[in-house]
């Protein structure tokens, strides 16, 4: 059986994953292994919070060429923690965010933490599940939280204001349109930061539970004439 060739782009963005992770300063990137192939992105080895997991996969996200990540990196901390001490962190996190409902609740079970309840937003969704991430001692977050049904006539439109509004989204040609609890987003946009910001804007509409986010972002080496086409 013959083993699969490794190419010089994948070796190129093999190479700027491992810059890109030694860069961050947010996680210790020495115990994270990295493969590249065709623009997917493996990340295996280790790290010390669930928080740092996500942190490396967003910073492989980052790196040109990159569109996809797997992230298989394990979650070994320096000092184990039970998950009593977990629980009673958990509950003090969800408190201290005044934009959390208090119907949001944590079960922990060998350091996996897992949201159940209503929230208003997919964003207040989001701001759970990143507080949980950063505790000491948990090895995976399983978001179950419930989007609050109720959806405003005028939705869509407070949504176009919102990605106009927002400067990192560059909005020139982004569609948003609402169908029952999803927004689709729809067109151009330069680059992956303003995809994704244009995701988090969406995030915001009240009742909405899940985002199709169908924007594109132009090949980075494609001849400049097609990238100016493409943004008209």
């Amino acid at each position: 059986m013959t083993a699969p060739t490794v190419s010089a782009d994948d070796l190129r963005v093999r190479d700027a994953v491992l810059q890109e992770l030694d860069w961050d300063s947010q996680f210790d990137a020495a115990t994270v292994g990295v493969s590249a192939r065709n623009g997917a992105v493996t990340l295996t080895g280790s790290i010390d919070t669930y928080a740092a997991k996500l942190a490396a996969e967003r910073a492989a996200k980052r790196v040109r060429g990159v569109r996809a990540v797997a992230n298989d990196i394990a979650v070994r901390l320096r000092q184990p923690r039970g998950d009593e001490d977990i629980a009673r962190d958990a509950a003090h996190e969800l408190a201290r965010r005044p934009t959390v409902p208090t119907s949001v609740q944590a079960a922990v079970h060998q350091g996996t933490v897992t949201l159940t309840g209503t929230v208003l937003t997919l964003f207040q969704r989001a701001i759970a599940e990143n507080a949980m991430a950063h505790i000491p001692g948990v090895h995976q977050v399983i978001n179950r939280l419930q989007i609050a049904v109720g959806i405003s006539p005028d939705v869509e439109r407070r949504l176009a204001q919102a990605i106009r509004r927002n400067g990192d989204v560059m909005s020139r040609g982004v569609q948003a349109t609402v169908a029952g609890g999803t927004v689709t987003l729809k067109g151009t946009v330069p680059t992956w930061l303003a995809r994704e910001a244009a995701a988090t804007a969406a995030m915001h509409a009240p009742g909405i539970s899940h985002i199709a986010n169908e924007l594109t972002v132009p090949d980075p080496d494609a001849e400049p004439d097609n990238v100016e086409q493409d943004l008209c």
